[in-house]
């Protein structure tokens, strides 16, 4: 898997808890959609594996929001080990784990990863009520919403409502 196709999914995990219709919503939240959401993304499906993820979304989805210091991931990363080995005249490292711990284990290294290689570009969005995340790909690290159309627009109507607003009680 790539960098990208990492980063990729780890976005996805943070943003299975959307608020829809003004609830929060999870993407998650029965056994058959934390399996099938497991599988799509290569892991197992296990009900073992589904509650290690929901565990570690939590935990990254806190940490993203700096609501829990990121030394709460470090549950997660306990017992892991990565064992080098050459192939086609490369070092490669494989992790050792349980298979029910791969997926979660390997978002919490994408997240690590992120943060070295990005640091701040990871962000929650910019809007207060939304639960979604975003990861800044942009060159000046501007992006704000997970969404222009969604979140971006309503944000930018919300302050030209309060402007207009503003301004015709000061006339008044």
């Amino acid at each position: 898997m790539t960098d990208r196709a990492r980063e990729d999914a780890l976005v996805e995990l943070l943003n299975t808890t959307p608020v829809v219709q003004g609830s929060v919503s999870d993407a998650l939240g029965t056994p058959a959609e934390g399996r099938a959401w497991a599988r799509g993304h290569g892991g197992t499906g296990s009900a073992e594996e589904v509650a290690f993820l929901l565990a570690a979304r939590s935990a990254l989805q806190d940490v993203v929001r700096g609501r829990r210091d990121p030394e709460c991931l470090g549950e997660f990363l306990r017992g892991v080990s990565s064992v080098p080995d050459i192939r086609d005249g490369r070092l490669e490292w494989t992790l050792q784990l349980p298979d029910a711990h791969r997926l979660a284990v390997e978002l919490v290294l994408t997240w690590a990863h992120v943060g070295e290689t990005r640091p701040g570009r990871l962000k929650p969005c910019g809007n207060p009520e939304c639960r979604r995340f975003l990861l800044d790909r942009s060159k000046p690290n501007s992006a704000r919403w997970c969404s222009m159309a969604e979140c971006g627009n309503r944000m930018k109507a919300r302050r030209h409502y309060r402007r207009v607003k503003e301004s015709q009680e000061s006339q008044a």
